[in-house]
């Protein structure tokens, strides 16, 4: 199998891609602020990077062009397609980008990307986490991107068991996962093992489920371990998606969020969380990423260069990272935000990390501050950009759920 390796999201980006706000039932009764916030998030994207946006059509272009050019957005780094959508959630119906092994790209006619950057489209089944019935357009966001780009698409499959029938193609969403770039992947059991929104049904139990999954992740994702978490925050509909709970911060080093408070519902799921994040051991790390700037120190294995240093230091970093424990700085968690008598999934792990800056979710909380300079210490190279999130996360979603990263 080809070798294919997904790179951490601190490193350099092509382009962020996103869905403009058209559907009023995903923040019902308060969706007219959310283009807004929408035009914020990129006028600070367009600043450093290019920014894909899909669209229903010419007139939603329009109107979006409208807004984002009264919001001070860099007009000249704006893309739009017009690829109707159930959803503007692209963390988890959009492609997840890989990068293949030098020379085993090979470009389509008339494609509009230079074959030089090796990407490839894994395009996994998106099912709406198991919950709404309205997915099928989200489903073919992947296919649209590399059928755009004439890059290689990738549907991962369980194939069929000796007793015949067919192969099982996987559902994955991009916020359930997260990695460091170096083969090493953060998920919950919460989210791909339980019974509840149960994402790939079929696939026998919860442990035959889990090793078919991190056989996945390897041959597709080029993942040599998987560590799994137990559970996510309040209020998340996704069912336990890693993105507002735990996040990698270099090769080394995992954000993780906690709730002193004993009478919160976030307390005991981030405290079972933060005791397997401490009892974690690197096992040996054959990849390599770049750094993303921050001070912290942890093996040798977080190399600084491009994959062509690995053939140098690969060895080292084997033998010094095996057997070592993870840098884990813990994040706290805002206040619970509800709106209408509902909980929402707010939390400050839901950032999103673009070329030279952090856009951070905030709360009107007077935790907004400690994240946002917890975050900031470990991208110390990085503007640090505090996104006003109370109308946005009634949707259910933040920052990182709605944007996916295009690698350099």
């Amino acid at each position: 199998m080809t070798s294919t390796r997904m790179p951490a999201e601190w490193e350099p980006h092509a382009a962020t891609w996103i869905v403009w706000p058209h559907n009023p039932d995903d923040w019902p009764g308060k969706f007219q602020p959310i283009p807004w916030v929408y035009a914020e998030i990129v006028r600070h994207l367009s600043r450093v990077e290019d920014v894909h946006i899909l669209v229903n059509d010419l007139a939603a272009e329009r109107r979006a062009n409208s807004i984002l050019r009264r919001g001070g957005a860099n007009l000249a780094r704006l893309l739009f397609h017009h690829w109707p959508t159930d959803r503007v959630w692209l963390r988890d119906s959009g492609p997840i980008f890989v990068k293949q092994a030098e020379g085993s790209v090979k470009q389509a006619e008339g494609s509009d990307q230079d074959s030089g950057a090796n990407l490839a489209v894994t395009n996994w089944k998106f099912n709406a986490w198991a919950k709404y019935s309205n997915f099928l357009r989200d489903d073919l966001v992947p296919h649209h991107v590399a059928q755009l780009y004439g890059i290689p698409e990738i549907q991962p499959e369980v194939p069929p068991d000796d007793s015949g029938g067919k192969a099982h193609r996987i559902v994955l969403e991009g916020g359930s996962i997260d990695v460091n770039g170096a083969g090493v992947l953060l998920t919950t059991e919460e989210c791909l093992l339980s019974d509840v929104q149960q994402r790939n049904p079929g696939l026998g139990s919860a442990e035959q489920t889990r090793a078919k999954l991190e056989r996945a992740f390897h041959d597709h994702l080029g993942i040599h371990q998987t560590l799994w978490l137990h559970r996510g925050c309040a209020g998340d509909d996704t069912h336990g998606h890693i993105d507002d709970v735990a996040r990698f911060v270099s090769p080394d080093t995992i954000l993780a969020c906690v709730e002193p408070n004993t009478a919160d519902k976030n307390h005991l799921p981030l405290a079972e969380n933060l005791e397997r994040l401490h009892s974690f051991r690197r096992t040996h790390a054959p990849g390599s990423t770049k750094e993303n700037g921050s001070s912290t120190k942890g093996d040798d294995s977080s190399t600084k260069g491009d994959d062509s240093s690995t053939k140098k230091t690969g060895s080292k970093a084997k033998s010094s990272a095996e057997g070592q424990p993870f840098r884990v700085v813990t994040l706290p968690m805002p206040s619970p935000v509800f709106f209408e008598g509902q909980r929402l999934p707010a939390s400050y792990a839901n950032f999103y990390i673009a070329n030279s800056l952090v856009l951070v979710p905030t709360f009107n909380d007077p935790q907004d501050r400690i994240a946002l300079n917890t975050i900031a210490a470990c991208f110390p190279t990085r503007q640090i950009v505090g996104i006003h999130s109370v109308d946005l996360v009634w949707g259910l979603g933040a920052l990182h759920c709605l944007t996916q990263q295009e690698p350099a």
